[in-house]
């Protein structure tokens, strides 16, 4: 009476590993700790002689001004080639044939050196419903003076904001999510690129 004794049935089994077997597990933990240690050490020196390139160097550059001129004998007119400050760049540029809506256009793609993207998209054939779906519907808002030119603004809480110029017989509009000073250097910029390449031709026309 008093205590309870163990069954031998209940009593547990202590596993015994014998000294061999246990030597040999501890060789194998070391060895693929030391493996783990090598591999390591061959990655990182494959890190360290080709370090991270840096993605500009991968850019490739698109001549914004040499589609222009491709595109003018199509377009009807020489579409805008801005010269931008050092920072931005353009991931393409092509001229669009006119689909369903019957609009073609002018299309370049721009990001700025904060890393924002603004689309330029020039046409002679804009019309309010093509104009609509590039500003993604967003409503007038008002109007921005911008180098002496007042852009119409279309803007909405959420979304892309738009700038639409209409100006020597064709309607610029610049969309994207960039801040309103960006879209100030590349309205700035366009508006000097048009009025630069209307400006042969006009004197042509006097002489």
């Amino acid at each position: 009476m008093g205590g309870v004794s163990e069954s031998p049935q209940n009593t547990p089994v202590k596993p015994v590993i014998a000294a061999a077997a246990a030597k040999r597990a501890n060789a194998s933990m070391v060895g693929m700790l030391l493996a783990v240690l090598s591999t390591m050490a061959i990655v990182l020196t494959i890190v360290w002689l080709n370090p991270q390139r840096d993605a500009d160097a991968y850019r490739q550059p698109v001549d914004v001004a040499g589609i222009s001129a491709d595109a003018a004998d199509t377009a009807g007119f020489t579409p805008a080639a801005p010269k931008l400050p050092a920072g931005w760049y353009a991931n393409y540029a092509r001229w669009n044939a006119a689909g369903a809506d019957g609009v073609a256009f002018w299309d370049v793609g721009f990001v700025t050196s904060a890393n924002s993207f603004i689309a330029l998209r020039q046409s002679a054939d804009a019309n309010p419903s093509w104009l609509a779906a590039q500003a993604e519907d967003a409503p007038v808002t008002g109007t921005r003076n911008i180098a002496g030119h007042n852009w119409q603004l279309r803007d909405k809480p959420k979304g892309d904001r738009s700038l639409v110029l209409t100006e020597r017989g064709t309607t610029i509009i610049l969309t994207g999510e960039a801040e309103f000073k960006e879209f100030d250097t590349l309205a700035a910029a366009a508006t000097a690129a048009t009025s630069a390449q209307a400006t042969p031709s006009t004197t042509a026309a006097k002489g």
